[in-house]
């Protein structure tokens, strides 16, 4: 756990969802068995190729301004060291080139988004109540399998995160999500939208099943629509959110007085 990765938790709303578009291919089926195929053929030949140094030459002290806010340099690194070695082992297995020039642009154009709608949720005025926050809090430490808040916040300090800093990111975070929340409207999918997914994925999973039995593997058995519902369902919320958020960063950008100087 470091610093950085709270932060961007945090706004994962955002990050997450605005490279989405970036790493579709990681998540097919397609790119799944030629990372398998290249995770095999690495351990028969016994060689493990090395990850490439993030290179973070020539990055300028103010990496962008938004409507004069400054995102800086080590905003800028804290962020892309993690990105670059998760992208970099990514792209490894499936034998792509490591593009650093641009990873550097979309983690610079994350940032960008991420300060657009937290600008916006403070103009709008949105309010982080202190049970809003607590809640918030709960859930991180939930999610990093802490026995309670203490102890997430007694982990973050050892990474030198103190509890101030980690409660105004989290304040930062509910005024977003609730301005996220207004602008997606209603993202609760229909029973036909849910239904649609399912089929597409049964028949995905069914293929790959057919042509994992005529390489003499395992098929996997395709769940029941009851039981991959709530995935599905989650997903489709997931989906709709990303668009709102996608649709609300750009016009705000269009709107805003935005440099990038990568």
């Amino acid at each position: 756990m470091n610093k950085k990765w709270l932060v961007s938790l945090l706004l994962a709303a955002l990050v997450a969802l605005l490279a989405a578009c970036n790493n579709d291919e990681e998540s097919s089926k397609e790119s799944k068995e030629k990372e398998q195929a290249k995770q095999e053929e690495s351990a028969q030949g016994g060689e493990q190729q090395e990850l490439p140094e993030p290179d973070l030459e020539g990055i300028p002290d103010v990496v962008a301004e938004v409507n004069g806010e400054k995102i800086d340099k080590n905003e800028f690194t804290e962020t892309y060291e993690p990105q670059f070695q998760q992208m970099a082992m990514q792209m490894q297995m499936t034998g792509q080139e490591v593009n650093q020039d641009e990873i550097k642009k979309q983690v610079a154009e994350s940032l960008v988004g991420q300060e657009l709608l937290i600008q916006e949720a403070n103009n709008k005025g949105y309010e982080a109540s202190e049970e809003e926050k607590q809640k918030s809090l709960e859930e991180l430490a939930k999610m990093n399998q802490m026995e309670s808040p203490d102890d997430f916040l007694a982990a973050l300090k050892e990474q030198g995160m103190e509890e101030k800093e980690v409660m105004a990111q989290i304040e930062k975070q509910v005024k977003v999500d609730q301005l996220v929340a207004e602008e997606a409207g209603d993202t609760e999918p229909s029973e036909e939208e849910m239904k649609e997914m399912y089929e597409q994925m049964k028949a995905q999973q069914e293929k790959a099943a057919s042509e994992s039995e005529g390489k003499g593997e395992g098929a996997g058995e395709v769940p029941s629509y009851e039981e991959a519902k709530p995935q599905i369902e989650q997903q489709l919320k997931n989906q709709k959110e990303g668009e709102a958020v996608q649709k609300m960063v750009k016009d705000l950008r269009e709107k805003g007085d935005v440099e990038v100087h990568i």
